[in-house]
């Protein structure tokens, strides 16, 4: 029996309604007005960039795994690389107006998220948090701008979980420093201009961040070595490749002066995690309108299937939880624009929203039934991307366990 035959027991009766329902707003409790006019026009720019840019080509780049370079210079003109860096060519944006342009991204697509995320809150929130004046004014004004892509080299073959760990060495000689080691899952690191690099300082045990350069057009220096990971199930859309890192020359001038152990790290990642909140939210939205448009119009048995008690019990559940990552995205954002946010909040609000934003993007696709596995009908793509950002930035498990730590007092993990 084929897929749709096994989902639909039978052919429909009568084709599909042409008729779309007035249907409600996946932002029920309104949240949506409490938005300053600075977060409706950078959420107003990104749906008109996906709905011109993005949409018309990502499935056909997502199914090839290829990035889709040609997305880089209207994705530079609207100004929101950097977030809310201020000076060097950052656009300085609100905290609301920057998780808005996580939210937006996600809705459309994950890979292209990804790819900015890792550019403008990993490369770039490095550089600023770590960097000194001196390295600010020299790299983030081209990575504003989009003519230098970062990326953010921490995770390694052995160390996700325990990135803490990590093996890549750093030795002082003179005025370079020689790198050696490897690194796994590196976003845009295999075009990237500007890699954060991070290691072990051999001397003294401790981790630092090093800048590699590399300008366009020209090949990577000896001893950086990427190769793209293929296989993927799930963000097909952004390169990640392993490196080989073997006597690779780092100058002094490019070690981030601020970044003195795996706390500084940490500074970074904290301000990043909640970032994946709010990606989870994009796609959560995304897969329950999916889901409400076909259900209203997708005809069985003579009618459209929204009509049936099963399936707006599992409407309703899908509005409740897209209402639950809103109000929880919401109340992190009040936190951060208060200064009260911590780690554990963040740890806490990317576990329960990423995991439950998968159960949504699952039972989206579920109502789809068969035609839920075309990338045509886009919720297939955005459910295998939610099982990356599930595991990224800290596994549901890890998460767990740094909540856990902060309940009990007790460690459960090195």
């Amino acid at each position: 029996m084929s897929v749709s035959a096994a989902t639909d027991s039978q052919k429909d009766t009568k084709p599909a309604s042409k008729k779309t329902a007035q249907l409600p707003d996946h932002d029920i409790f309104l949240l949506d007005e409490r938005d300053d006019e600075q977060v409706r026009q950078v959420r107003e720019k990104i749906r008109a960039f996906n709905t011109e840019h993005v949409e018309p080509i990502i499935n056909d780049y997502w199914e090839r795994a290829e990035f889709p370079f040609e997305l880089i210079k209207p994705l530079a003109a609207l100004n929101i690389a950097g977030g809310t860096i201020t000076g060097n060519g950052c656009p300085g944006l609100s905290v609301r107006a920057s998780a808005a342009v996580s939210v937006e991204l996600a809705r459309c697509d994950g890979s292209i998220n990804t790819f900015f995320g890792v550019h403008s809150g990993l490369a770039m929130g490095s550089i600023n948090m770590l960097g000194n004046a001196q390295q600010r004014a020299r790299f983030l004004p081209a990575m504003a701008r989009l003519e230098r892509i970062g990326a953010f080299a921490l995770t390694e073959p052995e160390h996700g979980s325990d990135s803490v760990a990590l093996e890549t060495s750093a030795r002082r000689e003179g005025d370079n420093w020689v790198l050696n080691g490897a690194k796994r899952w590196i976003g845009n690191a295999s075009y990237a201009n500007i890699v954060i690099i991070y290691a072990r300082d051999e001397a003294d045990g401790q981790v630092k961040a090093f800048v590699l350069e590399r300008e366009p057009g020209t090949e990577f220096p000896a001893g950086f070595a990427p190769t793209v990971i293929t296989g993927k199930v799930g963000k097909r859309a952004i390169l990640q490749p392993d490196i080989v890192i073997k006597d690779l020359v780092i100058p002094e001038a490019n070690r981030l002066e601020h970044c003195n152990s795996f706390k500084d790290v940490n500074k970074v990642l904290n301000a990043t995690r909640a970032g994946v909140a709010f990606e989870s939210l994009g796609h959560a939205i995304s897969v329950y309108e999916d889901a409400v448009k076909y259900t209203a119009n997708r005809v069985q048995f003579g009618k459209p299937i929204a009509s049936f008690q099963l399936v707006q019990n599992k409407l309703a559940n899908l509005l409740a939880e897209v209402s639950a990552i809103k109000l929880y995205v919401d109340r992190i954002l009040e936190l951060q624009e208060s200064g009260q946010m911590t780690g554990t909040m963040a740890s806490l609000a990317k576990m329960y929203c990423s995991r439950t934003a998968l159960q949504v993007a699952s039972t989206a696709r579920d109502l789809l039934g068969g035609n839920g596995l075309l990338l045509e009908n886009h919720v297939a793509r955005h459910l295998t991307d939610m099982e990356v950002v599930y595991t990224y930035e800290g596994t549901d498990h890890m998460q767990s366990l740094i909540v856990g730590r902060a309940i009990t007092g007790i460690s459960a993990f090195a």
